[in-house]
């Protein structure tokens, strides 16, 4: 099965200014949505810097990996391996 049909990305977005104008300290949430059941499958507060090159890179994935490897790529991401 491919991701884009076991998952949905959901991102909120906790301010109006864009991205790459946002305040170091604003955080943005990322959500990884199983469209089976509905359920969060991964979750991540993200500075609000980096949150669309990451959504960028998960729905990427999202088309070009299968389910189970989309899942355990994305299982193993750490948010503070990321360069804000």
């Amino acid at each position: 099965m491919d991701a884009r049909e076991a998952y949905h990305v959901i991102v909120t977005r906790t301010g109006r200014t864009p991205s790459l104008l946002a305040s170091p300290d604003r955080i943005d949430h990322i959500e990884v949505v199983d469209n089976q059941d509905l359920e969060v499958a991964l979750f991540w507060d993200v500075p609000a810097r980096a949150t669309q090159r990451i959504e960028g890179e998960l729905r990427a994935d999202l088309e070009t990996l299968d389910a189970q490897e989309f899942f355990a790529r994305w299982a193993a991401f750490d948010v503070a391996d990321v360069d804000v």
